[in-house]
């Protein structure tokens, strides 16, 4: 899950641009858990039950104004029972200048005060963006990622069915590869998959018989993606002429992937298919369905079967390593 992962303050702190009002000594070891963010208002005014010290806390124009309201003895002691809770790390927004007693007690119990020039709310979402990315739950499998016409096309297979020769013709025919031989998923949200490759093979390319490639040199850099949302997982498989493959495809067919159901495509391999076509058409065909058409219903309803055949939900079991 989120809590398994962390990121350290530091990098947290570069990413999103932030200023060191008080970094204390221990701030190379700090590391942010929690994909949640808070506002203290509860605590300030006395309420601490459900405290969470692993979240980030924001103190905006709210709880500034509110502590300004208080007199210096009450403001001082209301600070001190927020900073003795350990929040892993403050930030004030909008610029907003540091009251002297936040200084202070940050200083003295060790807490790292941040500034940033954003407004709350807008510093609050873009955080909220980047931790979910970060602290995502994630799974990394053999298999290459394309975004072709804006899908992202997750391409499974046995290692040498073809996955990465087909990822070289669908670059040179205008599409781009985000990650090739080994794909990291994080699941960003309940809804929503985001591939990419690791940081030491990105760009790189292996074709059996040349060698590897780096298909950032050789193709440009429109021919490369850093991350993409996945769209549906293509399956690739030698022939089985004793199988029946679908034909319609009515069925929805689909794969979970992190507690998320995904639409997959079982796609024959055999000598004289093109398969960067078929990839083409397959993403361009998960595109028409996301946006509520289905070419095989539509043929149904004109030979007037649309109410003898009942659509199949399955869900295949294609997610493994290979």
């Amino acid at each position: 899950m989120a809590a398994d992962y962390a990121v350290p303050l530091a990098k947290l702190v570069e990413d999103n641009g932030y200023t060191y009002i008080h970094q204390p000594p221990a701030a190379a070891q700090i590391s942010i858990s929690s994909r949640d963010i808070d506002r203290p208002s509860l605590v300030l005014a006395g309420f601490s039950q459900h405290f969470d010290a692993r979240r980030v806390q924001f103190l905006g124009y709210s709880e500034l104004d509110y502590l300004n309201s208080l007199s210096d003895d009450m403001q001082l002691q209301r600070l001190r029972d927020f900073f003795t809770l350990k929040p892993v790390a403050v930030i004030i927004p909008h610029g907003n200048k540091c009251p002297a007693s936040v200084l202070q007690l940050a200083q003295e119990h060790g807490t790292p005060l941040l500034s940033t020039q954003s407004t709350t709310s807008a510093a609050m979402a873009a955080l909220i963006s980047y931790l979910s990315v970060e602290l995502a739950e994630r799974v990394t499998r053999h298999g290459v990622l394309v975004e072709v016409y804006g899908q992202g096309v997750l391409i499974l297979g046995a290692s040498g069915v073809g996955k990465s020769e087909t990822a070289v013709e669908l670059i040179k025919r205008g599409h781009r590869l985000v990650a090739d031989d080994a794909v990291e998923i994080r699941r960003v949200s309940d809804k929503t998959l985001v591939g990419s490759a690791p940081d030491n093979i990105r760009h790189f390319v292996e074709l059996r018989g040349v060698g590897i490639i780096n298909a950032r040199r050789i193709f440009g850099m429109g021919a490369v993606k850093l991350t993409e949302k996945i769209n549906m997982v293509l399956q690739m498989e030698p022939w089985d002429k004793d199988r029946v493959y679908d034909r319609l495809g009515l069925d929805e067919q689909s794969v979970d992937i992190l507690g998320i159901k995904v639409p997959v495509c079982v796609v024959p391999v055999k000598p004289g298919r093109n398969l960067s076509i078929i990839v083409e058409a397959a993403a361009m065909n998960n595109r028409q369905k996301m946006m509520g058409y289905n070419a095989a219903r539509e043929l149904l309803h004109q030979l007037g079967m649309a109410d003898e055949v009942v659509p199949e939900q399955r869900e295949l079991d294609v997610w493994k390593e290979y």
